[in-house]
């Protein structure tokens, strides 16, 4: 098979998985779209990182033992994995969309001007926000921009800020973001936990952590600039309206269509794909789907350790008998512990997914649900931690292919002692909330 062959298999094959998580969640119809999904990665092998393969093979290999002694659980994770993917795929196709707009090369653009401090702010809230519609798409594009200044520029406390703010900025969107892939995990095991008593207390605790930021980076010199910022407040609030109307379609979905969240979020975004290209070509502009091929990683990394999470949950809760249940006091104990989990998790190189998967699944059951929200704010935080601190994370590896900076320094030198507090801040805020709800 060539080349071209088969990066239009993979293409293709992952296109197949996306529309299997959005049809009904019927048995044969999951392990068809899962089917497709492992394909299309099996067929990128050459270009899979170490991680990624190894994942992989553990996937393949609890596949086969899965199918030989527990067949049901199969299917769970399966179902599990398929609307994962889903979502990612659907995700990168949102962002590969939004990167063709001229408003978002502007605002980019603008990120870069101005005193240190508003700089600064800007790179790490304008990441933020962009991450909201564009994931990963946002640590790539700033990214970017930070290579050009060090190659421009050479190595600089601007430059090193500048990353620190990418880093941080991406790294609190599973705090705060209602599309985030750690939010859609926390929503879909926390039954009964809606998304606006998670995001009201963790939005606000979200922009907290942001700002604070400030206080944990180098000192540098002012460089003049010019802040644009009569040209720069359309763009802005052309990008803040696709997001806002994302997030106002999933909650219809989610609510008055009682949709999981997770599918809600996918078809407000592949909804939100079609009127851009729908708009695009009104402009008299050439529409075209993008390739899928290159997002063999991201498939493998997510929506593998999806599965996994899923099937070690099912086993540790079969081994737990259904009538455990934990002490009074063990509640907030275990709100407290999971973000540091996350956090030590991601040490040693294990996905986010992984970690929120087997938190939400084995203490779901079992978590008193009028204290949910304490354990979802646990969840959410570990997880922001794990992106932001921990060396392996996908976005520290990326901002070390963009620009050079290295992720272990990234993560123990910049970001350790920001970590470290928020780890005890946001572990005992979960604690807390957790012993003042729960009956």
């Amino acid at each position: 098979m060539s080349t071209a062959a088969r990066l239009r298999w993979r293409s293709g094959l992952t296109y197949a998985a996306l529309v299997a998580g959005l049809l009904p969640a019927w048995p044969a119809v999951n392990l068809a779209g899962t089917a497709a999904a492992l394909v299309a990665v099996t067929l990128a092998w050459s270009e899979l990182r170490m991680v990624a393969r190894g994942l992989l093979t553990l996937v393949l290999l609890s596949l086969l033992a899965a199918l030989l002694v527990a067949p049901h659980s199969l299917v769970l994770a399966a179902t599990a994995m398929i609307r994962l993917t889903a979502l990612i795929v659907t995700m990168m196709l949102l962002a590969a969309v939004l990167g063709r707009s001229p408003d978002l090369k502007r605002i980019s653009a603008g990120l870069f001007s101005g005193r240190p401090l508003p700089r600064y702010y800007s790179i790490t809230f304008g990441t933020a926000f962009l991450s909201v519609p564009l994931n990963f798409g946002s640590v790539g594009l700033i990214g970017s921009m930070v290579d050009q200044q060090v190659r421009s520029h050479g190595d600089s406390a601007m430059a090193r800020n500048a990353a620190r703010g990418v880093l941080r900025g991406y790294g609190a969107s599973p705090m705060f973001s209602p599309l985030s892939i750690s939010v859609v995990t926390t929503l879909t095991y926390l039954v009964g936990l809606h998304s606006w008593e998670l995001l009201a207390i963790s939005v606000p605790l979200a922009m907290v952590y942001l700002a604070s930021g400030a206080l944990f980076r180098e000192a540098e010199k002012p460089v003049g600039g010019d802040d644009r910022e009569d040209s720069m407040l359309m763009p802005w609030l052309r990008f803040g309206a696709v997001v806002s109307a994302i997030w106002a379609v999933t909650l219809l979905f989610n609510g008055l269509l009682d949709l999981r969240y997770s599918k809600a979020v996918t078809l407000s975004c592949l909804i939100a794909v079609i009127l851009l290209m729908v708009r695009e070509r009104w402009r008299g502009e050439r529409v075209s789907l993008p390739t899928m091929a290159p997002l063999a990683n991201e498939v493998v990394i997510m929506g593998g350790s999806s599965f996994l999470g899923a099937l070690i949950s099912l086993l540790v809760l079969h081994s737990l008998g259904e009538a455990f249940s934990l002490p009074h006091w063990g509640y907030p104990l275990v709100a407290f512990v999971v973000p540091f989990l996350f956090f030590g998790g991601g040490q040693l190189g294990l996905n986010p997914i992984i970690m929120g998967t087997l938190a939400g699944g084995v203490m779901g059951p079992v978590w008193p649900p009028e204290a949910y929200v304490g354990l979802g704010l646990a969840i959410v935080c570990g997880w922001a931690q794990c992106a932001t601190g921990t060396p392996y994370s996908a976005n520290s590896l990326l901002m070390e292919r963009l620009t050079g900076y290295d992720a272990r320094v990234a993560a123990f030198r910049w970001n350790l002692g920001l970590s470290a507090c928020w780890l005890v801040l946001s572990g005992g805020l979960a604690a807390l909330l957790t012993v003042v709800l729960m009956p």
